[in-house]
């Protein structure tokens, strides 16, 4: 072996150098979208396509699960303001809970593990199969076909999942609190409002759509770059819902550090 055909020596160790190099391959991956989704062609039907995915395909799940949430919690949430005569405040305590935090949360949750793992997987079997290789030669642009139209899909859906998880979610809390305490609907709406500011919805907004954005990427970028045949599939699938889950829970806790300095 001549010298010059000797592995470079890593700078810290191999595992520590691809770490930095991933972050950095990641970054390049962000950077692209941002650079192809100003230039044209717009896949406005791909878009579309991708869009009734996130967003229809998801109902059914986030209805179930917002329901439920926002009824035990509340079931949940009783007994405590019992014991101080506060049974009252139940509406105003869920709307600000499901609003400020549990909407957000549960609905990239639950994208995070049905949208990012199909997201994943597709990309990754797509690119086993040298399906991409092959778009390629056909003189399409798959980065702009495949990934810009599900990073966009799922940015935009996800704060319109996010405004039905939180509506299904008070409405569970209503059933409970109508069955308990007989409360009509207009009082309950009256009292779940009054102290709901603008800064709270659009901390709710802002948080959802960093949380699509984020899922888009990770599946994408994760599906996008899959190696290892068949065994990359699953991997890919995996590392989106466990990655996004991840980051979601870090961007939860930044947003609301950062709201609460601003209150």
């Amino acid at each position: 072996m001549e010298p010059n055909d000797q592995p470079e020596k890593p700078l810290i160790s191999s595992k520590v150098d691809a770490f930095f190099l991933s972050i950095y391959d990641v970054f390049r991956f962000i950077i692209r979208f941002f650079r192809e989704v100003l230039r044209p062609p717009l896949e406005v039907q791909e878009f579309i396509r991708q869009c009734f995915m996130v967003g229809y395909k998801s109902l059914a799940l986030i209805s179930l699960t917002g329901f439920i949430t926002g009824l035990v919690f509340t079931k949940q949430s009783r007994p405590s303001l019992a014991e101080f005569g506060a049974t009252s405040w139940l509406p105003s305590l869920i709307s600000i809970a499901v609003i400020r935090a549990l909407a957000p949360l549960v609905t990239a949750l639950i994208c995070a593990g049905k949208v990012g793992s199909s997201i994943g997987a597709e990309l990754a079997s797509m690119k086993v199969t040298e399906q991409i290789d092959a778009m390629e030669v056909s003189a399409i642009n798959p980065f702009k076909y495949l990934v810009v139209t599900r990073i966009l899909a799922c940015t935009v859906c996800l704060p319109l999942l996010m405004s039905y998880t939180a509506v299904v979610g008070m409405m569970g809390s209503y059933l409970d609190i109508h069955l308990n305490e007989q409360t009509s609907f207009i009082a309950f709406l009256n009292k779940a409002f009054a102290n709901i500011s603008f800064l709270d919805l659009a901390s709710s907004f802002i948080k959802s759509v960093c949380f699509g954005f984020t899922i888009g990427v990770v599946s994408c970028y994760q599906g996008f770059n899959a190696s290892q045949g068949t065994t990359g599939v699953g991997k890919a699938a995996n590392v989106s819902v466990v990655i996004s889950m991840f980051l979601i829970f870090i961007e939860e806790v930044l947003i609301v550090q950062i709201v609460n300095s601003i209150r």
